[in-house]
Protein backbone atom coordinates (compact mmCIF):
# COMPACT_ATOMS: atom_id res chain seq x y z
CA UNK A 1 0.00 0.00 0.00
CA UNK A 2 1.42 3.29 -0.91
CA UNK A 3 1.58 6.52 0.99
CA UNK A 4 -1.72 8.28 -0.54
CA UNK A 5 -3.87 5.18 -0.40
CA UNK A 6 -2.62 4.87 3.56
CA UNK A 7 -3.58 7.83 4.42
CA UNK A 8 -7.39 7.34 2.34
CA UNK A 9 -7.53 4.29 4.63
CA UNK A 10 -6.93 5.99 7.38
CA UNK A 11 -9.19 8.90 6.35
CA UNK A 12 -12.05 6.22 6.07
CA UNK A 13 -11.42 5.14 9.80
CA UNK A 14 -12.37 8.49 11.19
CA UNK A 15 -15.65 8.14 9.89
CA UNK A 16 -16.35 5.22 12.89
CA UNK A 17 -18.81 5.74 15.14
CA UNK A 18 -18.58 8.68 17.64
CA UNK A 19 -17.72 6.72 20.64
CA UNK A 20 -14.93 4.81 19.19
CA UNK A 21 -13.70 8.51 18.29
CA UNK A 22 -12.23 9.87 21.53
CA UNK A 23 -8.71 10.55 20.91
CA UNK A 24 -6.49 12.62 22.85
CA UNK A 25 -4.79 15.75 21.80
CA UNK A 26 -1.09 15.86 21.14
CA UNK A 27 1.37 18.99 22.45
CA UNK A 28 4.87 18.43 21.75
CA UNK A 29 7.19 21.40 23.16
CA UNK A 30 10.56 21.03 21.85
CA UNK A 31 13.75 23.57 23.15
CA UNK A 32 16.56 24.29 21.55
CA UNK A 33 19.87 23.05 22.88
CA UNK A 34 19.01 22.50 25.99
CA UNK A 35 21.19 20.86 28.61
CA UNK A 36 20.03 17.43 30.40
CA UNK A 37 20.08 19.18 33.81
CA UNK A 38 18.70 22.99 32.73
CA UNK A 39 15.49 22.20 34.21
CA UNK A 40 14.47 21.92 37.96
CA UNK A 41 13.15 18.57 37.43
CA UNK A 42 16.88 17.37 36.10
CA UNK A 43 18.17 19.25 39.09
CA UNK A 44 19.12 22.74 38.21
CA UNK A 45 19.25 25.04 41.09
CA UNK A 46 20.95 28.07 39.78
CA UNK A 47 17.75 29.31 38.28
CA UNK A 48 13.87 28.23 38.42
CA UNK A 49 11.53 26.38 35.89
CA UNK A 50 8.53 25.92 37.77
CA UNK A 51 6.63 25.31 35.27
CA UNK A 52 8.33 22.73 33.62
CA UNK A 53 8.45 21.38 37.20
CA UNK A 54 5.44 21.46 37.70
CA UNK A 55 4.70 19.42 34.69
CA UNK A 56 6.98 16.66 35.69
CA UNK A 57 5.43 16.02 39.03
CA UNK A 58 2.16 15.56 37.04
CA UNK A 59 3.90 12.97 34.79
CA UNK A 60 6.77 11.08 34.41
CA UNK A 61 10.00 11.95 34.10
CA UNK A 62 12.20 9.78 31.83
CA UNK A 63 15.59 9.86 32.87
CA UNK A 64 17.33 8.44 29.83
CA UNK A 65 15.51 9.92 26.85
CA UNK A 66 17.73 10.20 23.68
CA UNK A 67 17.54 12.27 20.96
CA UNK A 68 18.19 10.68 17.53
CA UNK A 69 20.51 13.17 16.32
CA UNK A 70 22.76 15.79 18.16
CA UNK A 71 22.06 18.58 15.25
CA UNK A 72 18.92 20.40 14.17
CA UNK A 73 17.92 19.58 11.32
CA UNK A 74 18.31 15.84 11.75
CA UNK A 75 16.84 15.87 15.41
CA UNK A 76 13.69 17.25 14.05
CA UNK A 77 12.91 15.00 10.87
CA UNK A 78 13.70 12.01 13.07
CA UNK A 79 10.57 13.27 15.56
CA UNK A 80 8.56 13.95 12.45
CA UNK A 81 8.90 10.66 10.62
CA UNK A 82 9.97 8.37 13.60
CA UNK A 83 12.90 7.22 11.55
CA UNK A 84 16.70 7.36 11.72
CA UNK A 85 18.88 9.79 10.21
CA UNK A 86 20.18 6.76 7.96
CA UNK A 87 16.43 6.24 6.15
CA UNK A 88 14.90 9.68 6.00
CA UNK A 89 18.52 10.89 4.54
CA UNK A 90 18.35 13.98 6.58
CA UNK A 91 21.33 13.97 7.97
CA UNK A 92 22.88 17.44 8.18
CA UNK A 93 21.56 20.80 8.46
CA UNK A 94 21.43 21.63 4.67
CA UNK A 95 18.77 18.57 3.68
CA UNK A 96 14.92 18.84 3.78
CA UNK A 97 12.66 16.05 4.06
CA UNK A 98 11.58 14.40 1.24
CA UNK A 99 8.05 14.36 0.57
CA UNK A 100 7.96 10.77 0.42
CA UNK A 101 8.78 10.90 4.18
CA UNK A 102 4.90 10.86 6.49
CA UNK A 103 5.30 13.50 9.11
CA UNK A 104 3.16 12.76 12.39
CA UNK A 105 1.33 15.62 10.87
CA UNK A 106 0.52 13.95 8.27
CA UNK A 107 -0.32 10.60 9.54
CA UNK A 108 -2.90 12.50 12.41
CA UNK A 109 -4.79 14.54 10.14
CA UNK A 110 -7.11 12.16 8.62
CA UNK A 111 -8.29 11.30 11.81
CA UNK A 112 -9.58 13.95 11.80
CA UNK A 113 -6.64 16.34 13.59
CA UNK A 114 -6.21 19.96 13.20
CA UNK A 115 -2.57 20.09 13.31
CA UNK A 116 -0.26 23.48 13.86
CA UNK A 117 3.56 24.12 14.03
CA UNK A 118 4.53 27.53 16.10
CA UNK A 119 8.10 27.89 15.92
CA UNK A 120 11.18 26.51 14.45
CA UNK A 121 10.92 24.31 10.87
CA UNK A 122 14.34 23.93 9.76
CA UNK A 123 14.55 21.32 7.64
CA UNK A 124 17.27 22.88 5.32
CA UNK A 125 17.33 24.57 1.63
CA UNK A 126 16.44 23.02 -1.64
CA UNK A 127 18.16 23.82 -4.98
CA UNK A 128 17.39 27.33 -5.77
CA UNK A 129 17.02 28.67 -2.24
CA UNK A 130 13.64 27.24 -1.85
CA UNK A 131 12.22 25.40 1.01
CA UNK A 132 10.26 22.18 1.93
CA UNK A 133 7.46 24.48 3.87
CA UNK A 134 5.84 22.61 7.03
CA UNK A 135 2.14 23.47 5.17
CA UNK A 136 2.96 20.55 2.42
CA UNK A 137 4.00 17.87 4.96
CA UNK A 138 0.63 17.85 7.06
CA UNK A 139 0.68 20.86 8.97
CA UNK A 140 -2.73 23.44 8.54
CA UNK A 141 -0.95 26.09 10.43
CA UNK A 142 2.39 27.48 10.93
CA UNK A 143 4.06 30.50 12.46
CA UNK A 144 7.70 31.05 13.30
CA UNK A 145 11.14 30.39 11.04
CA UNK A 146 11.51 28.87 7.72
CA UNK A 147 15.23 28.91 7.90
CA UNK A 148 18.13 28.40 9.90
CA UNK A 149 19.60 31.87 9.78
CA UNK A 150 17.33 33.58 11.21
CA UNK A 151 16.21 31.17 14.07
CA UNK A 152 18.31 32.22 16.82
CA UNK A 153 17.00 36.19 16.86
CA UNK A 154 14.73 36.37 19.97
CA UNK A 155 13.88 39.57 18.98
CA UNK A 156 12.46 38.78 15.78
CA UNK A 157 11.81 41.59 13.36
CA UNK A 158 10.03 39.22 10.50
CA UNK A 159 8.28 35.75 11.38
CA UNK A 160 6.36 33.33 8.72
CA UNK A 161 2.46 32.89 8.74
CA UNK A 162 1.91 30.51 6.52
CA UNK A 163 3.65 31.26 3.19
CA UNK A 164 3.93 35.32 4.12
CA UNK A 165 6.04 36.97 6.17
CA UNK A 166 5.28 39.68 8.64
CA UNK A 167 6.70 41.82 10.94
CA UNK A 168 6.46 40.95 14.73
CA UNK A 169 7.46 42.69 17.68
CA UNK A 170 8.60 40.92 21.02
CA UNK A 171 10.33 37.83 22.51
CA UNK A 172 9.95 34.55 20.73
CA UNK A 173 8.96 32.34 23.10
CA UNK A 174 6.02 34.82 23.81
CA UNK A 175 5.10 35.22 20.24
CA UNK A 176 4.94 31.25 19.58
CA UNK A 177 2.90 31.13 23.00
CA UNK A 178 0.61 34.01 21.47
CA UNK A 179 -0.16 31.94 18.58
CA UNK A 180 -0.60 28.12 19.77
CA UNK A 181 -3.21 30.18 22.91
CA UNK A 182 -5.24 31.17 19.41
CA UNK A 183 -4.66 28.19 18.11
CA UNK A 184 -6.18 26.27 21.12
CA UNK A 185 -8.78 28.24 21.40
CA UNK A 186 -10.30 27.60 17.72
CA UNK A 187 -9.54 24.29 17.74
CA UNK A 188 -10.66 23.17 21.39
CA UNK A 189 -13.77 21.18 19.42
CA UNK A 190 -11.26 19.45 17.45
CA UNK A 191 -9.07 16.48 18.10
CA UNK A 192 -5.14 18.98 17.82
CA UNK A 193 -1.66 18.39 17.35
CA UNK A 194 0.48 21.39 17.97
CA UNK A 195 3.81 21.01 17.74
CA UNK A 196 5.84 24.10 19.33
CA UNK A 197 9.62 23.83 18.42
CA UNK A 198 11.06 26.92 20.38
CA UNK A 199 14.50 28.43 19.90
CA UNK A 200 15.20 28.53 23.62
CA UNK A 201 18.37 28.36 25.17
CA UNK A 202 19.68 28.46 20.96
CA UNK A 203 21.88 31.21 20.45
CA UNK A 204 21.95 34.33 20.41
CA UNK A 205 22.21 34.28 24.08
CA UNK A 206 19.11 36.93 24.30
CA UNK A 207 16.83 37.45 27.44
CA UNK A 208 13.97 40.13 28.10
CA UNK A 209 15.67 42.83 30.59
CA UNK A 210 12.76 41.87 33.11
CA UNK A 211 13.79 38.31 33.19
CA UNK A 212 17.74 39.00 33.22
CA UNK A 213 17.47 41.49 36.07
CA UNK A 214 16.18 38.14 38.29
CA UNK A 215 19.92 36.62 37.76
CA UNK A 216 22.27 39.87 36.64
CA UNK A 217 24.92 39.41 39.33
CA UNK A 218 24.59 36.40 40.71
CA UNK A 219 27.21 34.27 38.07
CA UNK A 220 30.72 35.08 37.63
CA UNK A 221 30.72 36.78 34.12
CA UNK A 222 33.44 37.50 31.54
CA UNK A 223 31.80 41.00 30.92
CA UNK A 224 29.97 42.75 33.60
CA UNK A 225 28.31 44.81 30.93
CA UNK A 226 27.62 41.95 29.00
CA UNK A 227 26.39 39.64 31.40
CA UNK A 228 26.14 36.28 29.42
CA UNK A 229 25.67 33.69 32.15
CA UNK A 230 22.92 35.57 33.55
CA UNK A 231 21.25 35.93 30.35
CA UNK A 232 21.34 32.17 29.57
CA UNK A 233 19.53 31.65 32.87
CA UNK A 234 16.80 34.38 32.11
CA UNK A 235 16.06 32.84 28.64
CA UNK A 236 15.48 29.89 30.41
CA UNK A 237 13.28 31.41 32.52
CA UNK A 238 11.50 33.14 29.87
CA UNK A 239 11.05 29.90 28.30
CA UNK A 240 9.39 28.50 31.68
CA UNK A 241 7.24 31.16 32.20
CA UNK A 242 5.99 31.01 28.15
CA UNK A 243 5.36 27.42 29.00
CA UNK A 244 3.05 27.86 31.83
CA UNK A 245 0.99 30.65 29.68
CA UNK A 246 0.60 27.60 27.57
CA UNK A 247 -0.54 25.12 30.01
CA UNK A 248 -2.70 27.24 31.64
CA UNK A 249 -4.65 27.80 28.53
CA UNK A 250 -5.05 24.24 28.10
CA UNK A 251 -6.58 24.26 31.75
CA UNK A 252 -8.63 27.56 31.34
CA UNK A 253 -9.94 24.94 28.01
CA UNK A 254 -10.76 22.28 29.65
CA UNK A 255 -8.32 20.29 27.41
CA UNK A 256 -5.46 19.13 29.78
CA UNK A 257 -6.88 16.10 30.75
CA UNK A 258 -7.19 14.84 27.10
CA UNK A 259 -3.93 16.35 25.64
CA UNK A 260 -0.75 14.17 25.93
CA UNK A 261 1.88 17.00 26.67
CA UNK A 262 5.28 16.02 25.76
CA UNK A 263 8.90 18.19 26.48
CA UNK A 264 12.13 17.70 25.29
CA UNK A 265 14.99 18.91 23.40
CA UNK A 266 16.33 18.97 20.07
CA UNK A 267 20.00 17.92 21.74
CA UNK A 268 22.22 18.50 24.61
CA UNK A 269 23.37 22.13 25.22
CA UNK A 270 26.40 23.66 22.92
CA UNK A 271 29.56 24.85 23.54
CA UNK A 272 29.70 26.65 20.34
CA UNK A 273 31.54 30.08 19.91
CA UNK A 274 28.24 32.27 19.76
CA UNK A 275 27.12 30.90 22.80
CA UNK A 276 29.83 32.52 24.53
CA UNK A 277 30.66 29.18 27.33
CA UNK A 278 27.38 30.06 28.71
CA UNK A 279 26.61 26.46 28.57
CA UNK A 280 29.83 25.50 29.88
CA UNK A 281 29.71 27.61 32.51
CA UNK A 282 26.46 26.58 33.70
CA UNK A 283 27.47 22.80 33.09
CA UNK A 284 24.49 22.20 31.29
CA UNK A 285 24.96 18.42 30.00
CA UNK A 286 26.00 17.41 33.30
CA UNK A 287 26.88 14.90 34.88
CA UNK A 288 27.40 13.63 31.33
CA UNK A 289 30.12 14.39 28.78
CA UNK A 290 30.04 16.30 25.98
CA UNK A 291 27.73 18.51 23.52
CA UNK A 292 25.11 19.14 21.08
CA UNK A 293 26.98 17.79 17.64
CA UNK A 294 28.76 14.95 19.94
CA UNK A 295 27.21 11.09 20.45
CA UNK A 296 28.52 11.22 23.94
CA UNK A 297 25.62 11.20 26.32
CA UNK A 298 26.24 14.99 26.42
CA UNK A 299 24.70 15.46 22.98
CA UNK A 300 22.11 12.87 22.98
CA UNK A 301 20.49 12.50 26.32
CA UNK A 302 17.83 15.48 26.97
CA UNK A 303 15.32 16.11 29.10
CA UNK A 304 12.27 14.13 28.45
CA UNK A 305 8.56 14.57 30.22
CA UNK A 306 5.36 13.30 29.30
CA UNK A 307 2.19 14.35 30.94
CA UNK A 308 -1.42 13.12 30.34
CA UNK A 309 -3.76 12.94 33.49
CA UNK A 310 -5.28 9.55 34.62
CA UNK A 311 -3.27 7.87 32.38
CA UNK A 312 1.10 8.60 32.84
CA UNK A 313 1.90 8.41 36.34
CA UNK A 314 2.67 11.56 38.22
CA UNK A 315 5.41 12.30 40.38
CA UNK A 316 7.00 9.14 38.04
CA UNK A 317 10.79 8.94 37.10
CA UNK A 318 11.58 6.43 34.54
CA UNK A 319 15.16 4.83 33.69
CA UNK A 320 13.69 3.22 30.20
CA UNK A 321 15.30 4.38 27.19
CA UNK A 322 13.42 6.39 25.13
CA UNK A 323 14.28 7.35 21.37
CA UNK A 324 13.84 10.55 19.52
CA UNK A 325 12.19 7.83 17.18
CA UNK A 326 9.11 6.39 19.54
CA UNK A 327 7.25 9.88 19.43
CA UNK A 328 6.03 9.39 16.08
CA UNK A 329 4.67 5.82 16.51
CA UNK A 330 3.44 6.42 20.07
CA UNK A 331 1.49 9.55 19.31
CA UNK A 332 -0.36 6.85 16.52
CA UNK A 333 -0.69 4.49 19.18
CA UNK A 334 -2.94 7.00 21.20
CA UNK A 335 -4.74 7.98 18.83
CA UNK A 336 -5.97 4.72 17.55
CA UNK A 337 -3.69 3.67 14.79
CA UNK A 338 -0.28 2.32 13.88
CA UNK A 339 2.38 3.27 11.03
CA UNK A 340 1.84 2.03 8.06
CA UNK A 341 4.84 -1.08 7.67
CA UNK A 342 5.55 0.69 4.12
CA UNK A 343 6.64 3.40 5.96
CA UNK A 344 9.73 1.56 7.36
CA UNK A 345 9.24 3.82 10.77
CA UNK A 346 12.34 3.14 13.01
CA UNK A 347 10.94 3.91 16.46
CA UNK A 348 8.57 1.56 18.60
CA UNK A 349 5.13 2.06 20.27
CA UNK A 350 6.03 2.98 23.92
CA UNK A 351 2.47 3.96 24.99
CA UNK A 352 2.12 1.29 27.42
CA UNK A 353 5.50 2.35 28.74
CA UNK A 354 4.60 5.73 29.71
CA UNK A 355 1.53 4.49 30.86
CA UNK A 356 3.08 2.29 33.20
CA UNK A 357 1.93 -0.75 32.01
CA UNK A 358 5.43 -2.20 31.41
CA UNK A 359 8.74 -1.58 30.66
CA UNK A 360 10.62 -0.92 28.08
CA UNK A 361 11.69 -3.98 26.12
CA UNK A 362 15.56 -4.81 25.32
CA UNK A 363 16.11 -3.48 22.27
CA UNK A 364 19.38 -1.83 20.52
CA UNK A 365 19.24 2.03 19.66
CA UNK A 366 21.41 3.84 16.90
CA UNK A 367 22.86 6.92 16.05
CA UNK A 368 25.13 8.44 13.51
CA UNK A 369 27.16 11.45 12.91
CA UNK A 370 28.68 11.30 9.47
CA UNK A 371 28.72 15.63 8.57
CA UNK A 372 30.29 18.36 9.06
CA UNK A 373 33.76 16.36 8.44
CA UNK A 374 32.97 14.50 11.74
CA UNK A 375 31.98 10.71 11.51
CA UNK A 376 30.74 9.23 14.70
CA UNK A 377 28.38 6.16 15.75
CA UNK A 378 27.21 4.65 18.83
CA UNK A 379 24.68 1.50 19.58
CA UNK A 380 23.22 1.17 22.98
CA UNK A 381 21.58 -2.28 24.76
CA UNK A 382 20.28 -1.48 28.08
CA UNK A 383 22.80 0.09 30.31
CA UNK A 384 25.88 -0.47 27.38
CA UNK A 385 26.72 1.69 24.69
CA UNK A 386 29.30 1.20 22.16
CA UNK A 387 30.78 4.86 21.22
CA UNK A 388 32.55 5.02 17.46
CA UNK A 389 34.89 7.72 17.30
CA UNK A 390 37.12 8.40 13.93
CA UNK A 391 37.67 4.75 14.16
CA UNK A 392 38.38 4.26 17.88
CA UNK A 393 35.78 2.05 19.92
CA UNK A 394 34.84 2.39 23.83
CA UNK A 395 32.03 0.55 25.54
CA UNK A 396 30.52 2.64 28.65
CA UNK A 397 27.80 1.21 31.48
CA UNK A 398 26.18 4.59 31.16
CA UNK A 399 24.15 4.03 34.49
CA UNK A 400 26.84 3.56 36.63
CA UNK A 401 29.37 5.38 34.57
CA UNK A 402 27.01 8.48 33.20
CA UNK A 403 30.11 10.44 32.59
CA UNK A 404 32.07 8.14 30.21
CA UNK A 405 34.98 7.84 31.76
CA UNK A 406 36.00 3.98 31.32
CA UNK A 407 35.83 1.91 29.23
CA UNK A 408 34.34 -1.97 29.57
CA UNK A 409 35.80 -3.17 26.24
CA UNK A 410 38.11 -5.67 27.59
CA UNK A 411 36.16 -6.84 30.74
CA UNK A 412 32.85 -7.45 28.22
CA UNK A 413 34.02 -8.19 24.98
CA UNK A 414 31.02 -10.35 24.24
CA UNK A 415 28.93 -7.20 24.71
CA UNK A 416 31.71 -4.85 22.82
CA UNK A 417 31.67 -7.86 20.10
CA UNK A 418 27.64 -7.88 19.58
CA UNK A 419 27.26 -3.88 19.75
CA UNK A 420 29.86 -3.61 16.62
CA UNK A 421 28.24 -6.47 14.69
CA UNK A 422 25.01 -4.75 15.28
CA UNK A 423 26.07 -1.65 14.63
CA UNK A 424 27.81 -2.30 11.21
CA UNK A 425 24.51 -4.07 10.17
CA UNK A 426 22.54 -0.91 10.98
CA UNK A 427 24.73 1.30 9.03
CA UNK A 428 24.70 -1.54 5.73
CA UNK A 429 20.64 -0.17 5.99
CA UNK A 430 21.64 3.25 4.82
CA UNK A 431 19.53 4.65 2.35
CA UNK A 432 20.76 6.52 -0.77
CA UNK A 433 19.22 10.42 -0.68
Amino acid sequence: MNRRHFLQSLAAASTLPAQQQTRPNFVFLYADDMGWSDTGFNGRKEWRTPNLDRLAAQGTVFDRWYTAMPLCAPSRACLLTGKYTIHHTVRGNSTDIPKSEVTIAEALKPLGYKTALMGKWHQGKLPGGGFTHPLDQGFDQTYGYLDAIHAWEHFPKKLWRGRAEEEVKGYSSDLLVDESIKFLQQNRSNPFLLYVPFIEPHFHVEAPEEDLKLYRGKFTEKDSANPINARYAAMIHRLDKSIGRLMKSLDDLNLANNTVVVFSSDNGATFESRNFGASWYHDSNRPHRGQKRSLEEGGIRVPGLVRWPGRVRAGNRSTDVMHMTDVMPTFLAAAGTQPDPAWKVDGMNMLDVWTGKTRAPERTVFWEFNTENMSMHAAMRGDFKLLEIGGNRFLYNVASDPGERRTLAQENPEMFQRLRQELEAWLATTVKP
